[in-house]
């Protein structure tokens, strides 16, 4: 019988890639990083192509985890804004080495895909 292996401890970063790097997270925290505090129009037009459903669920998700501070102003109308926490804002040498290395290697991920789809796919 084999023994059952916490993804945590077969890789120590799979939490963290859950947490980051979900489909919306990044563009969310990129925006917020660059444009600073926005209010959800903005920061929903920024990102584009986001339903207003998916951002009000992931900045939920990323206010919970404590990378997005919402700061509410009872003023009429109500006014809600959005920002990156010190917590959220300590992932950007992360961000920027992801960048870095996007910048330098994407090519030659897009040379990989072309040659692997002229070559056709592995036989099983």
């Amino acid at each position: 019988m084999q023994k059952e292996t916490i993804p945590e401890l077969a890789c120590p970063i799979a939490p963290v890639v859950d947490i980051v790097f979900s489909r919306w997270t990044t563009p969310i925290l990129w925006t917020l990083h660059e444009h600073g505090r926005q209010r959800f129009s903005e920061l929903e037009r920024r990102i584009g192509t986001v339903t207003a459903k998916v951002l009000t669920q992931r900045l939920r998700q990323l206010e919970r985890d404590g990378l997005v501070v919402r700061t509410y102003t009872p003023e009429i109308p109500p006014r809600v804004e959005y920002e990156i926490s010190d917590l959220g804002r300590s992932l950007g040498p992360l961000f920027h080495a992801l960048a870095d290395w996007a910048g330098g290697h994407l090519p030659a991920v897009d040379a990989a895909r072309a040659s692997y789809d002229v070559a056709g796919k592995p036989r099983p």
